[in-house]
């Protein structure tokens, strides 16, 4: 598992801030034994991320991940229950106020893409090498868990090599 590092946007005075627990969803598939990973845009300022959001009550964090990769980009697949790795980052809570969010990033493999989901007027998803992934998100320690997935290049979609 990646350690979470703040980055660098994130400044040292969130010691004093709340903390809240985020999961993701490391939306990938492998293309002619090449990895590609899913982005979808944040809802204000446009930015490129992967799927996430908040804990749900009654799913586990993979299962919580799983759903938000479906509402948030209409993917469905097979999410590990183990975290790959986490983030962390400042946001500004409706209620709360500032807050420290602590994402765990738990891989899924793409078994399907739907034509509409919830989120579809709200959200653009593309799908990029890990380098070029890496490259477009605003967080170092996601960038980093992108280029974990090389290894699996192998195989294909199915997981068959």
């Amino acid at each position: 598992m990646i350690d979470a590092r703040l980055s660098p946007h994130v400044s040292d005075n969130t010691r004093h801030l709340p903390v809240l627990q985020q999961c993701a969803a490391l939306c990938y598939r492998v293309v002619q034994g090449q990895p590609e990973v899913l982005l979808i845009t944040t809802r204000k300022s446009r930015r490129w991320i992967i799927p996430k959001g908040w804990l749900i009550d009654g799913l586990t964090a993979s299962q919580a991940a799983r759903q938000e990769a479906w509402e948030e980009a209409g993917i469905r697949g097979d999410c590990e229950p183990q975290a790959m790795g986490q983030f962390r980052y400042r946001k500004r809570h409706q209620k709360k106020g500032p807050v420290l969010c602590v994402v765990d990033v738990f891989p899924l493999l793409v078994t399907s893409v739907a034509a509409r989901f919830p989120e579809i007027k709200q959200r653009q998803r593309k799908w990029f090498a890990p380098e070029k992934a890496a490259f477009l998100v605003n967080f170092p320690e996601l960038a980093l868990m992108f280029q974990k997935l090389e290894p699996i290049g192998c195989q294909d979609a199915s997981g068959r090599a």
